[in-house]
């Protein structure tokens, strides 16, 4: 019973499988996704009364916290799908880290941008030395090293477990920035969000700020898997299964 069940793991977890499996629904998560930003986007942009200290400039909160959350979240998902490659072997997951790797230095990018943006009118420069953005530029050079650490070696499957350690090492990192705002004294405000208490924000700016991560996650699953069907597609390209697909499409 016990092989029965890790084989039908394995197989779920092929890159065949996952392709079959997420052609279906696909379709249904962008939408989601769409729905979602687009409503968050014009609730936070429009709709949300102005900040009586920041004023407009605040509504960069919308893209700037949830790009944040998800390069932070999106860091955590790398590293397991990468150990998961490493401990069992599995295809699919070392396709789930590179995929991810990309998304991630996209996202924490846009983070750091419109931290800058956002820092100009509120600190009265675009960057410090602080800890919160210094730790998030080392996030995006981590992203970066496993892109190039996965495409640095000959053998798809060395480049994979390098990529993959380095991911593994860099999650040290992650609650340095969650708790660098505790830790030392920053220009940067403490967490909007906590789960140990209230918001800081006004309900009807936080509300639609909810909107927009849940957009943002929805989105990050959306371009996740699109990433990760063009993935197992490239490295499966050899397989019967691929020349099916790409002749039925």
């Amino acid at each position: 019973m016990a092989k029965s069940r890790w084989e039908w793991f394995h197989q779920l977890a092929s890159p065949k499988s996952f392709y079959e499996k997420t052609t279906r629904w696909l379709p249904w998560l962008g939408f989601l996704a769409v729905t979602l930003l687009l409503v968050g986007a014009f609730w936070g942009l429009a709709v949300a009364p102005e900040d009586a200290k920041q004023g407009n400039s605040y509504r960069i909160i919308f893209i700037h916290v949830p790009a944040a959350f998800l390069a932070l979240a999106g860091y955590y998902m790398m590293a397991i799908a990468g150990a998961i490659g490493l401990i069992w072997k599995m295809k699919l997951s070392f396709i789930a880290m590179r995929s991810a790797a990309v998304i991630g230095a996209a996202l924490t990018f846009v983070s750091l941008f419109t931290g800058a943006v956002w820092g100009k009118p509120t600190w009265g420069t675009y960057w410090v030395w602080d800890a919160r953005i210094t730790s998030m530029l080392i996030l995006f050079f981590l992203y970066l090293g496993v892109i190039a650490l996965a495409d640095a070696f000959e053998r798809r499957e060395s480049g994979n477990k390098a990529a993959a350690l380095l991911a593994l090492v860099g999650t040290v990192n992650i609650p340095i920035i969650y708790k660098s705002v505790d830790w030392w004294n920053s220009l940067h405000q403490p967490a909007t969000i906590k789960l140990t208490s209230a918001p800081s924000m006004d309900m009807s700016m936080f509300v639609p700020l909810l909107v927009m991560i849940a957009g943002f996650y929805a989105f990050y699953a959306y371009v996740l898997v699109k990433h990760m069907r063009a993935q197992s597609l490239q490295s499966e390209r050899q397989k019967q299964w691929v020349k099916d697909t790409l002749l039925g499409e």
